[in-house]
């Protein structure tokens, strides 16, 4: 059955229009949630089909590629997807019970509404086969994103959307430029008629100012160092639910499109004989090391996660800068654990915060007695960040070391290791701490939280070890699909 991702799609655009109806909140987030179960349900038929059956492309409408829009679905999209319903389905069912205490009256529904929206455009960008049509959903998530973080509706969100919508819209210029020049040189939008013309001709010099384009342009929108300027702010204003989102989702898919245009447009050949790779990695070793010298030196615990994001998608920008079949997919599955990890890190911060009052890292000494399942779900996803063996921060590391050594310089190897190490320097103090350290000052719980408040981080957990252990069986899905045949 074909039509999964139109389901998914339409499933999430549509029902966004749905919540600001309904009139009983609780019953509004029961209706969400239980969307997000049903759409989670689709993406693993739809990863099922695509083991069964091999990548597919769908049409929308009536009319063929090139003049119809195409959507392509191969186990990197199937496989984010996934991660996309799943996560966003857990990150709603614990903002249940916590999104009144961060926004105003009357605001729930509202936060619905831009997470159903930003869901579907997230997908739309993940799925289409249409240059210009990843472009427009490009656009829809960065508004629903600004949303995410308004929604709270402090000084301090309202200045970190102002400041994400700028940026963001400055990459959105760069990448709208990219297209125009592809479209100048083939005068076509589906990527694989752009493809096809670019074999037919000889354009090094617009394909080199393209490739440029779209990394500046993307990278950008995935906080891709040194362009991650946005992030520390939004994701540490914005609610807890949302800074999930935005850390655990949003930044996923412009990178996830970048490989869609590095593969489907360009070619892995074609890139190879341009500057695009050799930047990516500088920038991506750059971000690994100097987000996680940034994280290393904040106090506020949101804010020390959102910029330890920065050095995770250095390592997927390190690992597209390889330029191959197998970087590309140690990126995706990076993603993917990433995904999963920094959402339950989010969760389990931001219920911390709401349940002591206090943001510092030093207020987390003594919590194990307190806290105890919120800190085994920050600690078990902390050490995977660090790469700790089984855990899938520790599978992506290892099989990025792997592949720097074939076809990389050996310099990168160093890199890798010393970002790892960066990543326990912030990490474990507040692990070790949480679980053995007395604290300093008489800490007051204000608020607990019941065992089902708790289940929708624990079942994030669960998928972050999941990832761990089935990484095998994941990186044979990813590569379904992943270069065009």
């Amino acid at each position: 059955m074909t039509t999964w991702p139109f389901i998914l799609l339409l499933g999430y655009i549509l029902t966004a229009f749905l919540f600001p109806l309904m009139k009983d909140v609780k019953r509004a987030f029961q209706v969400a949630i239980g969307l997000g179960i049903g759409m989670t349900l689709v993406a693993v038929f739809q990863l099922a089909h695509v083991v069964q059956s091999g990548a597919f492309t769908v049409v929308a409408g009536h009319f063929p590629a090139p003049w119809g829009i195409e959507l392509s679905i191969g186990g990197m999209e199937a496989l984010v997807a996934i991660l996309f319903t799943l996560a966003s389905t857990l990150t709603l069912a614990h903002s249940m019970t916590t999104i009144s205490e961060e926004v105003k009256p009357g605001r729930e529904k509202m936060f619905l509404s831009i997470v159903h929206l930003l869901m579907g455009s997230l997908l739309g960008i993940v799925f289409t086969a249409d240059i210009f049509n990843g472009f427009v959903f490009l656009e829809v998530s960065t508004l629903a994103a600004c949303g995410l973080i308004v929604v709270k509706d402090k000084p301090d969100c309202m200045k970190a959307a102002i400041k994400y919508l700028i940026l963001s819209s400055l990459g959105s210029g760069l990448v709208l430029m990219g297209i125009a020049y592809l479209y100048a040189i083939s005068g076509q939008l589906n990527m694989a008629f752009v493809h096809k013309a670019l074999q037919l001709g000889d354009y090094p010099n617009m394909i080199r100012i393209s490739t440029v384009l779209f990394l500046t342009g993307l990278g950008l929108k995935a906080a891709m160092f040194p362009l991650h300027i946005w992030l520390p702010d939004a994701h540490t204003s914005a609610p807890g639910p949302s800074s999930a989102m935005l850390s655990g989702l949003v930044i996923k898919a412009p990178a996830i499109l970048l490989i869609k245009v590095i593969t489907d447009v360009y070619g892995l050949e074609a890139i190879a004989d341009i500057e695009l790779l050799p930047v990516a990695l500088l920038l991506g070793s750059a971000g690994m090391i100097l987000g996680s010298l940034f994280a290393r030196s904040q106090q506020d615990v949101k804010r020390m996660i959102a910029y330890s994001s920065v050095a995770q998608m250095g390592y997927v920008f390190l690992a597209i800068g390889l330029g191959t079949e197998t970087g590309l997919a140690i990126a995706v599955f990076h993603m993917l654990g990433h995904g999963f990890t920094k959402s339950a890190l989010f969760l389990a911060a931001s219920s911390f915060i709401e349940q002591t009052g206090h943001r510092s890292v030093e207020a987390f000494k003594g919590m194990g007695k307190h806290l105890p399942i919120t800190l085994i779900v920050f600690t078990i996803s902390g050490l995977s960040m660090v790469g700790i063996p089984i855990l899938p921060g520790f599978i992506s590391k290892w099989q990025l070391a792997l592949a720097t050594i074939e076809v990389g310089p050996i310099l990168l190897l160093g890199i890798i290791l010393i970002s790892s190490l960066l990543n326990a320097t912030y990490y474990f103090p507040i692990i070790i701490n949480g679980w053995f350290a007395e604290a300093d000052q008489e800490v007051t719980i204000t608020r607990s939280r019941s065992t089902k408040e708790l289940a929708p981080i624990v079942l994030l957990l669960v998928a972050v070890i999941a990832v761990g252990l089935f990484s095998g069986t994941l990186f044979q899905w990813i590569h379904i699909g992943l270069l065009p045949s």
